[in-house]
């Protein structure tokens, strides 16, 4: 099975602040480190050092060439990605703070220039024993969808960041990974009461025929699937930076599913390296290798 990660590619610029700059104020930065980033990057990063094939497709402009080199140095092909001499590659602003905490201001740039022939000629080698990732940081997606439909492609869809154009999209992946910011958006959208019910519950009846792993922070995550409901644990770690995290558990969990582990033990398998991943700086820099997680779990108590 190849993964086709159809995402963005950024340029990330992260600022340490003593504290989230508030409305109306000039804060000066401690420090300033440019990474490769983007959520597409970081997962295609993630799951590439999982073990998995992966092709990336996107768009950058000339300023961006660089992140191909942490793309192929990971292991993904990056065929499938258009260098434009017209366009800046997309960035992100991040704030850190001394806790590990992370707020994100994104510009979408190359990544929002994604074109329907773009699409049918990154989708003319995949097919339906294929895996397509997505995320909400390009545009296109419905018609992205529709052509890993029609392949009889695997979805899974990281519905991140939540916005209304998602809504109509999500019950068409196999499989959901999102937080519980995303989940009680969706829900809201999608019936209200559901969320006196709780998050589980809401997405369960939302979605009885999507795979769903939702993700809880220092709270661990769920699997939801109809009525099975399965909870893992967070590793405890000293986060230095959060801003991979959930990227490094899509890679991670995904490469563990296609690689035929049990969803038990998949869930494990990416919450420890998520808890690697935070421990240290940078986006896809801090994501961890599948031997470095391997010999990790092979010290820690079930």
């Amino acid at each position: 099975m190849k993964v086709l990660n159809f995402g963005s590619l950024n340029i990330d610029y992260v600022y340490q602040v003593p504290h989230f700059v508030k409305e109306g104020e000039t804060l000066a930065s401690t420090g300033l480190c440019v990474f490769s980033g983007g959520k597409g990057l970081n997962q295609s990063v993630a799951l590439a050092r999982a073990g998995a094939q992966v092709f990336h497709a996107g768009n950058i402009g000339e300023d961006g060439v660089f992140l191909l080199d942490e793309l192929n140095d990971a292991g993904v092909n990056t065929s499938l990605v258009c260098v434009h001499s017209d366009i800046k590659t997309g960035h992100a602003v991040i704030q850190n703070d001394p806790s590990g905490n992370n707020c994100i201001l994104l510009y979408g740039g190359a990544n929002q220039s994604v074109t329907p022939a773009q699409i049918e000629s990154v989708f003319a080698s995949f097919g339906k024993d294929d895996l397509l990732v997505l995320q909400n940081e390009i545009n296109d997606l419905l018609l992205i969808i529709a052509e890993s439909k029609r392949k009889g492609m695997t979805l899974c869809l990281n519905p991140s960041p939540m916005s209304e154009n998602l809504y109509p999209l999500i019950p068409k992946a196999d499989y959901l990974l999102l937080n519980e910011v995303e989940a009680a958006q969706y829900l809201d959208h999608a019936d209200a009461s559901s969320l006196e019910g709780g998050l589980e519950t809401g997405l369960s009846e939302a979605l009885p025929q999507v795979k769903i792993v939702l993700t809880l922070g220092e709270n661990g995550c769920v699997w939801i699937h109809g009525d099975e409901i399965i909870r893992q644990e967070a590793f405890k770690a000293n986060a230095v930076d959060t801003t991979a995290a959930g990227d490094t558990f899509t890679g991670f969990f995904l490469a563990g599913i296609m690689d035929g582990k049990p969803t038990e033990e998949a869930l494990r398998y990416a919450s420890f390296a998520a808890a690697l991943a935070v421990t240290r700086p940078g986006a896809s820099p801090s994501i961890p290798t599948k031997a470095e997680v391997d010999a990790g779990l092979k010290h820690t108590r079930p």
